[in-house]
């Protein structure tokens, strides 16, 4: 049976990775600091351990005890937008939580490590967007999962150790942090109308995006464990349909069988369409059709119906409050 660490796995997506490993035999030590997941997220087959990417004396300890074959890293703080205004915690999360955890790959001789990026790597890049593009991340948050991508691979020449990186994007479903204000613009939708609130859209709405269901995501990065055509390779992964923020409003409202009116906000600085390509993934997984978003949006619907309303507290530790959206600068200074 093979043993494998799953960080962030109190989450959304990790939460969900941990699910399909489990059922595909694997012994998973779930690691997550429970800053943005929830508890009750994780399987109880799993062993829970609450410590921080961060702590790199804790993950040595970690990795002594258990021996893992596999790493599976999910953990980050995942919000583009505010990710140029937290640049420090950023940074220190997302870049220097991941380098200890591959200083101890390295040192322990772990089969593989799968690394869960971003499409925010590519930046404004062509569209549709694909692996072979060169990247231009355009936020901070985009920056720091590039440089781990970088590190991985120079990692590989050096040490030998095998990666598999996955570059998801608007991944949405049972479980996601509706309460998050800063990201996931689906999670937000649902629970602003459970709340009877307006939906806010940045902008006019016509940004585009393919939203994609987290069953066409998750088991895909918890079986690149073992995909010989996965090793050392880098693959988007997600869905081919693209909707503006207008349609996506439109069906999360007839998903969630209520109409609510729409506040529109200035727009922010951010990248206005993406979507990208998934040929390579297809050809080295065999991945089914996807899950359409009405489907999708109707599975995550009768879950946030039974879930409730929920509340996070506004971010504490804006770094730098120059350009900040107003209305993420209204919630700091309530």
């Amino acid at each position: 049976m093979p043993t494998s660490l799953v960080t962030g796995a109190a989450g959304f997506i990790g939460s969900h990775v941990v699910d399909s490993l489990i059922a595909d035999g694997h012994r998973v030590v779930a690691l997550d600091d429970l800053s943005g997941g929830f508890l009750d997220n994780i399987n109880p087959e799993a062993i829970f351990i609450e410590a921080s990417c961060t702590d790199h004396a804790k993950l040595a300890r970690l990795f002594n005890e258990y021996q893992f074959d596999h790493v599976f890293h999910l953990a980050a703080y995942a919000a583009e937008g505010l990710s140029h205004f937290i640049k420090r915690f950023n940074y220190t999360n997302n870049v220097i939580g991941s380098v200890n955890l591959i200083n101890e790959a390295v040192k322990h001789d772990v089969k593989r490590f799968i690394f869960t990026s971003s499409i925010a790597v590519y930046g404004g890049n062509q569209l549709p967007m694909r692996e072979e593009l060169v990247p231009q991340p355009e936020d901070s948050y985009g920056i720091a999962k590039y440089s781990v991508e970088l590190e991985l691979k120079a990692s590989h020449e050096m040490f030998g150790l095998d990666y598999v990186i996955f570059r998801p994007h608007n991944v949405y479903g049972e479980r996601q942090n509706t309460g998050d204000k800063y990201r996931n613009v689906i999670g937000i939708f649902m629970n602003q109308i459970l709340a009877g609130e307006p939906l806010t859209l940045f902008g006019d709405g016509q940004q585009k995006r393919a939203f994609s269901y987290i069953a066409d995501v998750a088991p895909v990065i918890a079986r690149s464990a073992t995909v010989e055509a996965a090793k050392n390779e880098t693959f988007n992964v997600g869905a081919d349909t693209v909707y503006t923020v207008n349609q996506l409003a439109d069906a999360v409202m007839e998903a969630m069988g209520k109409k609510t009116a729409l506040n529109y906000l200035p727009a922010r600085n951010e990248v206005i369409n993406a979507w990208s390509d998934h040929a390579k993934v297809r050809k080295a997984f065999g991945t089914p059709e996807e899950v359409t978003l009405a489907r999708g949006l109707k599975r995550m619907a009768d879950w946030v119906k039974v879930t409730g309303v929920r509340k996070s507290k506004p971010f504490q530790g804006i770094e730098i409050e120059k350009n900040l959206p107003p209305s993420w600068k209204e919630q700091i200074e309530k």
